[in-house]
């Protein structure tokens, strides 16, 4: 029989308000030393205010009105903000989500982690030879000259890992990660995970893992605590809880998280050999500021075709040149040389007139609804604004038109008159779908449409996608990261890596027989196997 650890962090009846609101109830749950604990959960479940608790950091009217939190023997509830901030970062590391807002743009990343050491005491040249330490542990190369750089040097994962090292500076007993991967492809995510994991393991380190993913908690955690509306609904090992769920919340949870087995059979309609995408040889360079005559090649060479109402993914990682292939078939960019052609004319030749009715059968759907959709505008207007933009009919027709999108993604009539911050991130993504669909277009590409949604929402708008591409006989161009989401959607799928294609064919040759080793390594990289079986 396995022994359980020593506790380090007992919760125990744990009630948070946000003035008269409760919105956590009575939370038990535990992390021993050394072990590794996934709190799981949608957006909106409570996992964000349960690790502000834990750090003392509730924002606005936010205050905990009952419970206890214990690290160790010390109670930490009612504690006044200056015995809080010796215990954060000392005792209690935080790995956050987004490094893109969490580190400042303004410092050098190597000021950024001395800033952590000196708040634990640390002076003089002891702080310049322990950042380059923290970095080197933290897997960035070359890090004496990279702590002279400024977050936006770094790529993505390589801002994780610095948010990592500031995190672990002052040798803390217990590191809260809040979904620290969300953001990244898995062939990063999956590195990075690793690292922590070995760093996490070397130092002894308690681990309190935060995520929507429950791959990942599958990969990496010896317990799971399932929250849901502000509860814990389930907790135990992770193998137990995710072979034998007990409650309902957990096993749709379960049931919507994308794996190599495909839920969603796509259909193939008839005639679906004739292509209303063709990509014939394109390339784009882009010129290096401040670099006279040196260039980055984004696509090299790129060809493939989309079928008339079929979805085609293109995956790969960050800098594959995904994007660039997109911006181009939408007319946002121009190639350097290749062509993109729709229905066999050119997006970016031709008249004026030519181009704009393009236009209007390409319609895309973008990552981030909150960020592509007009704050200031209800979903009445930002819905009707492609028509408005073309002149599709007169004000009454319109907004019949408006009601008839809202009803296709199976929104209530009743948003047309909120604003997107009164939505939920779901409900902005189908906004976002119902005004790609306006102007009724052939083509729709879908640039990480799903990959901002937490599993339950996601597994939402992608059936949602299929039921559209039945109905109204749409073509998909799906790019993204996620193969776990491209099994669930695509009829074919195309492999990009460094701006070429790596790979193509049809999803089940693709996913059954991968014929290089970088498809097979994203594939090996995708987390949650426990959960395809």
């Amino acid at each position: 029989m396995e022994e359980t650890p020593e506790p380090l962090l007992t919760v125990s009846g744990l009630a948070v308000a946000f003035g008269a609101t409760e919105v956590v109830h009575g939370i038990d749950l535990s992390v021993g030393r050394g072990e590794r604990v996934a709190v799981v959960g949608q957006s909106g479940s409570g996992k964000s205010t349960l690790v502000a608790a834990l750090l003392g950091l509730l924002p606005g009217t936010g205050h905990v009105t009952a419970g206890s939190i214990r690290l160790g023997d010390e109670e930490l509830t009612g504690r006044p903000e200056r015995a809080w901030r010796g215990l954060r970062g000392g005792r209690i590391g935080l790995v956050p989500q987004d490094p893109g807002t969490n580190l400042n743009p303004s410092m050098k990343v190597g000021a950024q982690i001395a800033d952590a050491l000196v708040a634990g005491g640390m002076r003089g040249a002891a702080v310049r030879e322990r950042v380059v330490a923290l970095m080197e542990e933290a897997g960035i190369p070359d890090a004496a000259r990279r702590a002279g750089q400024y977050p936006h040097e770094f790529s993505g994962g390589m801002r994780q890992r610095v948010l990592i090292a500031i995190a672990l500076a002052r040798g803390p007993e217990l590191l809260i990660a809040d979904e620290p991967t969300s953001a990244l492809d898995v062939t990063v995510q999956r590195r990075i995970l690793d690292h922590l994991e070995s760093l996490v393991t070397a130092h002894r380190t308690s681990l309190l893992f935060v995520t929507h993913d429950l791959g990942l908690a599958a990969d990496r955690a010896d317990r799971v605590v399932v929250m849901y509306d502000g509860h814990v609904v389930e907790t135990g090992p992770a193998a137990a809880i995710l072979r034998n769920p007990q409650h309902d919340y957990t096993k749709r949870l379960i049931a919507a998280a994308p794996s190599l087995a495909r839920d969603i059979e796509p259909l193939r309609p008839a005639g679906a050999e004739d292509p209303i995408l063709v990509v014939e040889d394109l390339v784009k360079d882009y010129r290096l500021r401040g670099q006279r005559g040196e260039s980055v090649r984004a696509a090299d060479h790129v060809s493939f075709s989309v079928e008339r109402g079929t979805t085609t993914a293109v995956v790969g990682e960050s800098g594959s040149g995904k994007s660039t292939v997109a911006k181009i078939v939408l007319g946002l960019e121009e190639p350097t040389s290749g062509r993109a052609l729709i229905d066999g004319r050119s997006i970016s030749t031709g008249t004026r007139a030519e181009r704009r009715d393009l236009r209007r059968r390409v319609q895309p759907v973008f990552q981030d609804p909150y960020a592509s959709l007009d704050p200031s505008y209800t979903v009445e207007q930002l819905v009707a604004e492609p028509l408005d933009i073309f002149r599709v009919g007169g004000r009454a027709e319109r907004r019949r038109r408006v009601r008839e999108l809202l009803d296709h993604v199976a929104l209530p009539s009743g948003v047309a008159a909120r604003r997107p911050h009164e939505l939920s991130g779901g409900q902005r993504q189908r906004v976002a779908i119902a005004r790609a669909l306006a102007l009724s277009p052939e083509l729709v590409i879908c640039d990480e449409a799903v990959s901002a949604l937490d599993v339950l929402v996601q597994d939402q708008i992608l059936r949602l996608l299929a039921d559209l591409q039945r109905d109204l006989g749409l073509s998909y161009l799906f790019i993204t990261h996620d193969l776990a989401v491209v099994r669930q959607i695509a009829h074919k799928v195309v492999v990009m890596q460094k701006g070429k294609v790596v790979e193509h064919g049809p999803v089940d040759q693709i996913f059954t027989s991968p014929t290089s080793d970088y498809t097979a390594d994203l594939l090996e990289a995708i987390p949650g196997a426990a959960l395809a079986g």
